[in-house]
């Protein structure tokens, strides 16, 4: 496959007005925190609980690149088997799941931004593996204790592209109330969200995705004299987390119908469809979203020193780093998030920022993209900098 490379041109001496360090109101991500549920399974775990023999399917399970995930099972009846939940039951189980994972990960995150609870002024919660009404951010809220004049919205239905999708609004929100904390939280529970039968359709999904919740907080530096928890009247900033800069999306609207839900009948469940030429059609496409979103900072491809993506499976991994030119280290965090957790969906690429960020390798004036690919189909991208 050929690779086509942007012309090299040189680095702007004077970089935009959005990327100087010392510009005010540009969000910060002031830290990171991820959970899981409480048990996990091999692949080979997995196939044998459900007792499967079909050997197309062990051979999709076992050449997954994936080793474990994270997963809340059905119950076994009384021979063992386990049960076939019913939509009722999977949205009571994505309830369940989503509210303790999401929990555990906004707290991780405030514990290692040195942030407190009471601080949140705008929280946005997204998931796609159930539906609530009212949404997860109201039962958050109700369940952990913040405050109930805290803004909210609940990004619901996009699909594994969705975190980022979400993290544009909620850094414009950051911005624009300088010194105020904001809160994205990716809860998954994909346990909650199958169908089993024996369908190589429904195998591919099954083999695939795995239960997580992953949370950031943002926060834009205050002007001086303002009352904002975090202005420079008050505890300042920590400069260590990367600044958000830019964002870029592409919607792949040949490709509308490649990853969806659809109602089964025969189930009386939603099922999960993934085209097999999805990690063709996405990396065909993430050349020309990764150049609109450098084009205005004078930046090349060889410039980021990170690149985090989402972990959407072994073969879409291998689409993007061929196409971007990427090596398979700069993706060894999305690839390792695979390998332990399997995909998380909105939240993957999180856990591996949360991963960098452990080996303390980034440096002031770093440069990131976030890539995360979905439905739509969908591919968003973010710029930040150390």
């Amino acid at each position: 496959m050929t690779v086509s490379l942007s012309p090299v041109r040189p680095l702007l001496i004077e970089p935009p007005v959005s990327q100087r360090r010392d510009t005010p109101n540009v969000p910060r991500i002031m830290g990171v925190g991820t959970a899981v549920t409480e048990h996990s399974y091999t692949q080979r775990e997995l196939l044998d609980t459900f007792r499967i023999t079909d050997h197309r399917v062990r051979s999709l399970f076992l050449n997954s690149a994936i080793e474990r995930r994270f997963l809340s099972l059905p119950p076994r009846d009384e021979d063992g088997t386990r049960v076939q939940e019913t939509q009722g039951e999977l949205l009571a189980k994505h309830k369940k799941v989503a509210l303790d994972m999401g929990a555990r990960a906004v707290r991780s995150c405030l514990r290692n931004a040195g942030i407190e609870l009471a601080d949140i002024a705008y929280l946005c919660c997204v998931t796609t593996t159930g539906f609530l009404t009212p949404g997860l951010s109201a039962l958050l809220i109700r369940e952990m204790g913040i405050d109930p004049g805290c803004s909210r919205v609940d990004v619901v239905g996009m699909g594994c592209n969705a975190g980022l999708n979400a993290l544009n609004p909620v850094a414009g929100w950051a911005a624009a109330h300088p010194g105020q904390v904001a809160v994205m939280l990716c809860a998954e529970a994909c346990s909650a969200a199958y169908v089993m039968d024996a369908s190589m359709r429904t195998a591919v999904v099954n083999s695939l995705f795995g239960d997580g919740a992953a949370a950031v907080a943002l926060v834009a530096e205050a002007p001086a004299a303002t009352d904002g928890p975090y202005g420079r009247d008050g505890r300042p900033a920590v400069a260590s987390g990367p600044r958000v800069l830019s964002f870029a999306s592409h919607l792949i609207t040949d490709a509308v119908g490649a990853m969806r839900y659809d109602w089964d009948d025969a189930q009386g469940k939603f099922s999960f469809y993934l085209d097999p030429d999805i990690p063709y059609v996405v990396g065909a496409h993430a050349e020309s979203v990764v150049g609109r979103l450098l084009a205005a900072t004078g930046l090349r491809r060889s410039d980021i020193r990170h690149w985090l993506v989402h972990s959407g499976g072994k073969k879409v991994i291998d689409a993007v780093r061929v196409n971007l030119g990427l090596t398979r280290h700069d993706v060894r965090h999305t690839s390792g998030v695979l390998r332990d957790f399997g995909n998380l969906s909105s939240g993957s690429f999180l856990f591996s920022y949360e991963r960098l960020l452990q080996e303390r390798v980034a440096v002031p004036g770093d440069y990131g993209v976030l890539m995360t690919m979905g439905p739509g189909s969908t591919i968003e991208t973010a710029l930040v900098q150390w």
